[in-house]
């Protein structure tokens, strides 16, 4: 890695969102470390020098442990935990079983924060900790209702990272938290409303014009500014 060269770390990049993302800081000339949970043909295929691919679960604190020492002293200037799970995610939640609906929670709320505080370390001065919610997380745009057990999870995830923006703020860290569009994926579904490449430049455009800027942001993929 050159020292001019930028240097980010995905959090679940088998797949869609994660991959494109991959795929289009890598085009822009970033080294990019990518994880998976279990191996991904899609992200093997990858070929390229600036990129490594290494296997980890978010919700494994062992796990993630493990890949803090396995990545020695590398900084990063960006940190995007992307994984996340929507179980069940068009039942109410009492027709959910409670144990469904509490993993929902620990991986799309509780595992990412705990990954960017056992990784606050690795970001490099100037750089943004990213995460990925939803417009769904937004209790004040929620006049639909549906998908009860991961908007409870996204506006969770919300809520713990301006939590933790605000527990480091004397590091004037800097903390985003990112609705990547209704996208065609696994997740969003073939009838959503742009696809992942749309979404990830985006979602890509945005963090290069905010890299670094302190305080915790809540922003869709094209910059504009969600109410909590």
């Amino acid at each position: 890695m050159t020292q001019s060269q930028k240097n980010a770390l995905i959090v679940g990049a088998s797949r869609g969102l994660g991959l494109g993302l991959v795929e289009t800081f890598l085009a822009r000339g970033w080294h990019v470390t990518a994880t998976q949970r279990s191996p991904s043909p899609d992200l093997d295929r990858l070929d390229a020098k600036a990129l490594r691919i290494e296997t980890a679960d978010i919700d494994d604190d062992a796990g993630v442990a493990a890949l803090h020492d396995r990545l020695g002293s590398a900084r990063f200037d960006l940190i995007f935990v992307v994984a996340g799970v929507a179980t069940q995610a068009h039942d109410p939640l009492h027709a959910v079983p409670r144990e469904v609906a509490a993993q929902v929670y620990l991986t799309n709320a509780v595992s990412p924060i705990r990954f960017a505080e056992a990784f606050l370390d690795r970001l490099a001065p100037g750089g943004s900790l990213a995460l990925m919610s939803s417009i769904l997380g937004s209790v004040s745009l929620n006049e639909a209702g549906g998908w009860e057990t991961y908007r409870a999870s996204k506006a969770a995830l919300n809520t713990l990272a301006r939590s933790f923006e605000i527990r480091h703020r004397a590091e004037n860290i800097s903390v985003l938290i990112l609705h990547p569009g209704w996208v065609r994926t696994d997740m969003g579904g073939q009838e959503a409303d742009i696809d992942v490449a749309t979404s990830v430049t985006g979602l890509a455009d945005v963090i290069e014009a905010q890299l670094g800027r302190p305080g915790a942001q809540y922003l869709d993929y094209r910059g504009e500014t969600l109410p909590w």
